[in-house]
């Protein structure tokens, strides 16, 4: 049974009832309306932490999905996945991805850079002062990208990049 069908939280239920009424109403493929499905079923089950069950619906949406703006979000949400799991550099990869596809993803830009940070970090536990560097000023520069498209967010990060002069 698909997971849209099996919803039991208010919110869920809702965007499965108002994502299915779209789907009705706008013309799209059937391939398209399919691999709509699976993206919202990855969506639900990665909100519940089912992992496994989301990377799957995800990989088969992506088989599906021909719009490059589309699978930019799947490759998005599969990078999520990969960094809640501690598995950054595959994270990355698909970050990058994202990225190839939508070039417009500040959210992409912004978990790359906490991944550099957080390497960043880790090489100072270990003692490589220079490898940091390196780290923070990758992190610094996918920051600037994230802010500079949209210059209201990641407060945080900007005050980070102006205490350690990597602000231009």
């Amino acid at each position: 049974m698909p997971r849209s069908r099996i919803n039991e939280n208010f919110i869920d239920k809702t965007f499965s009832i108002v994502a299915n009424i779209l789907l009705r109403i706008i013309p799209t493929t059937s391939g398209e309306k399919e691999a709509f499905t699976y993206y919202r079923d990855g969506m639900s089950a990665q909100s519940e932490g089912n992992y496994a069950e989301a990377l799957q619906n995800y990989y088969e949406a992506m088989r599906l999905e021909i719009d490059p703006y589309d699978r930019s979000y799947i490759l998005y949400n599969i990078g999520l996945i990969h960094t809640s799991n501690g598995e950054h550099t595959k994270a990355l990869e698909y970050y990058f991805r994202a990225l190839e596809r939508n070039p417009f993803l500040p959210q992409a830009f912004n978990n790359m850079a906490v991944i550099c940070h957080y390497r960043g970090e880790q090489a100072i536990r270990q003692g490589d002062s220079e490898i940091a560097e390196s780290w923070f000023d990758q992190a610094a520069e996918y920051w600037k990208q994230a802010i500079a498209l949209t210059p209201g967010n990641y407060i945080e990060a900007q005050n980070w990049l102006k205490i350690t002069g990597r602000f231009e």
